[in-house]
């Protein structure tokens, strides 16, 4: 008699399992999102999934103390990627599983193709499922592709995809995307929950035995996060966000999760005709190029991860037409927004509770920086009353409750990025003032320890 197949419901959202169908999600909470998948033996999946060629791994594990662990140190893949290493940690760890995300047409094909194109000593296998060798070949034209040994494979089966590698024998497989790939073994439609959750393990296992750096392109959902189970984030090494407009020029590369480098990297990246271009020094293009003076523009002097960023602050208030006052903000987080001017109407006596106030970040970029507080009141303060902020400073502080102005990490670093944009003076803390030589920098320091202070002292 045949075995009968036993089947499990997923949530499509969130990858909760349940033996029976339900209405309602008790993991997210969200509806009508459980579909019947068949529910495999994992032992004989795995059996039938990749293997290693090795015989060591038919044999069982055993515990080892840690003295007697030996691993190979071998040096990382340094792409002709500048931003892809940064962001990466210092490079591609060989063996590492890494996925990219991101919104539709943002550049997610179009980053890993170039990257695969720009690395001229080693063999790529670029496997696509969702478009033609066609489609691949002109877009690889755009980019003024040179001669690499890139291949390129058309499947999405990911018996014939270990097959191929097999013979081919790279150093880094690209897959685009993981929601195209489906196993034999697993009865359900590809981008399902067992499925892309089998792909991964099976690429995951792959990457680990062989050494192979592995990079998995991954959909997004309408909200805006990863598409299949949660667990997909917990089995990769690297999870990579790639952000930004559509119909703006420039696109971030951020890091949520890196198992070998910081989490607070970023790499800019500007979409031009013929690919993507890196930017190396990102301030010139934070920083809006105007003639004219204007109210309400502040320039803040931010890290993300190791790099300093200088940031173009706008801020634009007005009288409430209405009876509730607006507060929107774009890059910057709207609750901080709120306590800075709840902080300024306290302390600094502006009555901004009869005001909409609108803020802006330059650049289309989002940082969580506590640095800008102080260039987003002086901002708010400058649209309020008019009064112009010179374009030769800069600013670096942290705002409290109490109005006081607080010290932020690493400003020898802030210091420098100010001075080479060309910045003549720059308003910190006065607490950062210790174990610092003023003397040492052509920029003039200006310290407070109270923001009534340094409004008094700028306006």
């Amino acid at each position: 008699m045949s075995k009968k197949l036993k089947t499990s419901y997923y949530c499509q959202n969130c990858g909760y399992q349940a033996p029976k169908w339900l209405g309602k999600c008790p993991a997210c909470e969200e509806w009508n999102t459980f579909v019947e998948e068949v529910q495999e033996d994992n032992s004989a999946t795995n059996q039938k999934a990749w293997k290693s060629s090795s015989s060591s791994a038919q044999i069982a594990n055993k515990p080892k103390s840690l003295a007697a662990i030996s691993y190979d140190s071998r040096p990382r893949l340094i792409t002709p990627d500048a931003e892809l290493n940064r962001v990466l940690g210092g490079g591609i760890v060989h063996g590492s599983l890494v996925l990219l995300g991101g919104e539709p047409g943002i550049g997610k094909s179009t980053l890993m193709l170039q990257i695969a194109l720009m690395l001229k000593d080693l063999k790529v296998l670029y496997v696509s499922g969702e478009e033609s060798d066609a489609q691949i070949k002109m877009r690889a034209e755009r980019l003024d592709a040179q001669e690499s040994d890139c291949y390129i494979l058309t499947e999405t089966n990911t018996q014939n995809i270990f097959q191929q590698i097999a013979a081919v024998s790279p150093h880094l497989v690209v897959i685009d995307s993981i929601q195209t790939l489906h196993t034999a073994f697993i009865e359900a439609g590809a981008g399902s929950i067992s499925q892309v959750r089998q792909c991964t393990a099976e690429l995951l296992r792959f990457a680990k035995e062989s050494g192979t750096a592995v990079f998995l392109i991954g959909h997004i959902t309408k909200e805006g996060t990863l598409a299949g189970p949660k667990v997909l984030e917990h089995m990769v090494d690297t999870v990579l966000q790639f952000e930004g407009d559509r119909h703006l020029s420039y696109r971030i590369l951020r890091t949520t999760k890196n198992r070998f480098g910081s989490t607070s990297e970023l790499g800019i990246y500007e979409m031009l005709a013929n690919g993507l271009r890196q930017v190396s020094n990102p301030s010139e293009i934070l920083i809006s190029q105007r003639e004219d003076s204007i109210t309400g523009i502040t320039v803040a002097a931010t890290l993300e991860g190791n790099r300093p960023l200088l940031i173009e602050v706008q801020a634009l208030v007005s009288a409430a037409t209405y009876g509730t006052p607006q507060r929107s903000s774009t890059g910057f987080d709207g609750k901080r927004l709120n306590m800075l001017l709840a902080v300024l109407e306290k302390r600094g006596g502006y009555r901004l509770g009869v005001h909409d106030v609108f803020l802006n970040l330059a650049g289309g970029i989002k940082v969580e920086d506590p640095a800008l507080d102080l260039a987003v009141c002086m901002a708010v303060i400058s649209s309020l009353e008019d009064l112009v902020v010179p374009p030769d400073i800069c600013f670096a502080a942290e705002v409290g409750l109490g109005g006081e102005v607080r010290a932020v990490g690493r400003i020898e670093q802030r210091i420098a990025e100010a001075e080479k944009l060309g910045f003549k003076r720059m308003f910190i803390s006065k607490f950062n003032l210790k174990g610092l030589n003023p003397d040492g920098f052509k920029i003039k320091l200006i310290a407070e320890a109270k923001l009534e202070d340094m409004i008094g002292h700028l306006f």
